[in-house]
């Protein structure tokens, strides 16, 4: 297989949700929401793609300030190619544009809760969210 793997290289709403779907993970984003997907896209401090033939078949799509910590928010790879070192790849990509001491976070989706420690991820049990929507107490 010969994959190449992209930084910031301009994918568009139409290619990102077709990865979404390949790879399960549209399943929890908003792929019908196409002003969102192209602000996720737009607002993101990294993306690294990985193709075959120009066909994107996985993305990793990171928020960060590139010194203290570095939200990976999406990591993608189309079913049929999983389990090839691309998800992993397309981490150490991201983790290359990151000065040494900052830290990758994510949210695991829940098939992939046990992929992440393999890799070398540590998981933290003191992880909290609060939507736009939610009223402060």
């Amino acid at each position: 297989m010969n994959i190449e793997y992209k930084l910031n290289q301009n994918i568009t709403s139409s290619e990102f949700i077709e990865v979404l779907k390949n790879s399960t993970l549209g399943e929890r984003r908003p792929i019908d929401d196409l002003k969102t997907i192209k602000g996720m896209i737009e607002n993101a401090d990294i993306i690294v793609t990985a193709t075959i033939d120009d066909k994107i078949i996985g993305v990793a799509r990171a928020i960060t300030d590139f010194n203290y910590c570095c939200y990976l928010s999406d990591l993608a790879v189309d079913e049929q190619y999983q389990k090839n070192g691309i998800g992993k790849k397309l981490i150490s990509k991201v983790q290359e544009q990151l000065n040494d001491k900052c830290k990758i976070i994510l949210l695991s989706a829940p098939d992939a809760t046990e992929y992440y420690p393999k890799i070398g991820f540590t998981q933290h049990n003191s992880t909290w969210t609060l939507g736009r929507q939610d009223k402060l107490n």
